[in-house]
Formats: C-alpha cells, structure tokens, sequence
C-alpha cells in the first residue's frame, strides 16, 4: 500500500500546509483519494509531485463532515464520492455561530460527483473497505463532544468513519480525525473484516491531552501488538509527546510518500 500526504498540518519543503487532512492511497490497482482538506492545497501538493488527480484517482472517500476535510472538494469533480449520509448537516462549536460542517450541500455534491452514501461498511475493492458508521463501545472514548448540530443538540459525530485496508493478512487503518474513537475504528475494522491483526494506524487520533484516554489508548495499541503507529492532524502536542515515547512515529508531513 502507498500513501501519500497531500494535505496535513506540517509542510516539508516546497510542499504546502494547512489544518487539514488529505491521503491519496493507492492499493489494489485502485486509487483513493481519502479527504481533502479545506482548500486546493491538495491540488497544489499534488502537481508539485507531479499528480494528476483527474487522471487518476478512482474515489474520493470524505471521511466525515467537518470543514477541514471536506471543503477541498470545491476544487475537483466527476469522481465517484463515498462518504457516510449525516456528513452533509449544518454543525457548530458549542456556544459558537460559525457553521464548521461542508461548504457544499448536498445537492451540489449529488451535481458534482456520483454519490454514494453509506452508514453501513461499503467495500471499495477486495482489500479496501469505508467502514461507514463506527460503534462506539469502549468506555474511554466519544464520551463527550465539543460540538452542537443545527438543532442545537450534542453532535458526536456519527458519520465519523475510516478505511480499513488488508494487506499481506493484516490491517492497515487510516483515520480522518477518529471522533468515534480511534480504538473502536479498530476493532469495527477487525470485525467487518474478519483480519484480527493490525499492523499500522495512521491519521488523526482526536487526542488533546495525555489523560486517561491518551494512556487507554497506547494500552490498547500495545495489547494489539501494532508494530506502527502514526498519529497526525488533530493529536495534539500534548498527546502526540505521550505517543511518541511508546512508539517513535516519524511525523507526518505535505508531501511524503510511505510504502507500507
């Protein structure tokens, strides 16, 4: 599997940043593009590396509803686009005014790309999977939310989804921002998979701090046996730091490529 940052938090050099994730992901003889950010840095990252996006790229999978992973797709069209059905709502910042979902609705979406919604796990090729609605089980993540929708009731995200990827008999995760918690994301994949061995976690973890969660969460990654762990985009520093001293990730950064 090859996964190349298009978009993330931290620029290497020529390559552009902003608070934002996109992942091209090419396995199976497909290519995915996986969120795009919020603008056409993903674009610009692209052509720097000499990407032609229109060319190649088979779906777009919009990982969840948030502006930050979804409002790039104003610069590109006519690709098949799977993505959960909630992920089109009007949502906000608690005690906050400013609309933080897509820019595009819904029927713009259904005008610009083929558009297949799913809450339920939707398999892209043999060994790709959208994982579509994650359940939320454990007792140590989403169990509060810093977000409303446009009803004014607590949004915890549910069209938060992910990729789960098989490869040489174990899973490669691929997260947006795991609201639904990064440790359900991987046990939903080992299940609609039926693979029980993961060897890599990749992308946004939703981890602020080294609390409870933090700590509950490098157990779970240690009891699975997990040989690579590479959290990005919204782990921030401070879990980030409690991460990095179990597992010595290398920071994700525009322009990278990793062969996994």
């Amino acid at each position: 599997m090859k996964l190349t940052v298009l978009t993330e938090n931290t620029a290497s050099r020529i390559f552009y940043a902003e608070h934002g994730l996109s992942y091209l992901i090419e396995h199976d003889n497909k290519v995915v593009l996986f969120d795009s950010g919020h603008s056409d840095v993903f674009i610009q990252n692209a052509d720097l590396l000499e990407i032609d996006l229109d060319k190649i790229v088979d779906f777009i999978v919009l990982s969840h509803g948030h502006w930050d992973h979804g409002d790039g797709l104003r610069f590109i069209e006519n690709k098949i686009l799977i993505t959960h059905p909630n992920v089109f709502i009007r949502r906000f910042r608690r005690n906050g005014n400013e609309n933080i979902g897509l820019a595009l609705n819904k029927d713009t979406v259904e005008k610009r790309f083929r558009l297949v919604t799913s809450s339920g796990t939707y398999q892209i090729s043999e060994n790709v999977f959208f994982l579509g609605e994650i359940p939320r089980i454990n007792n140590f993540e989403s169990q509060t939310t810093d977000f409303v929708d446009e009803l004014g009731v607590d949004d915890f995200i549910p069209d938060d989804s992910a990729l789960a990827i098989i490869q040489d008999k174990k899973l490669i995760i691929i997260s947006g921002c795991a609201h639904s918690g990064i440790c359900n994301i991987c046990e939903y994949a080992k299940k609609v998979t039926g693979i029980s061995e993961i060897s890599t976690v990749i992308g946004g973890f939703h981890l602020k701090q080294a609390d409870e969660q933090t700590r509950q969460t490098i157990a779970y990654f240690k009891e699975q046996k997990i040989s690579r762990i590479i959290p990005s985009h919204c782990t921030e520093l401070p879990a980030l730091s409690a991460l990095y001293s179990e597992f010595k990730f290398r920071q994700l950064k525009t322009g990278q490529t990793l062969t996994i």
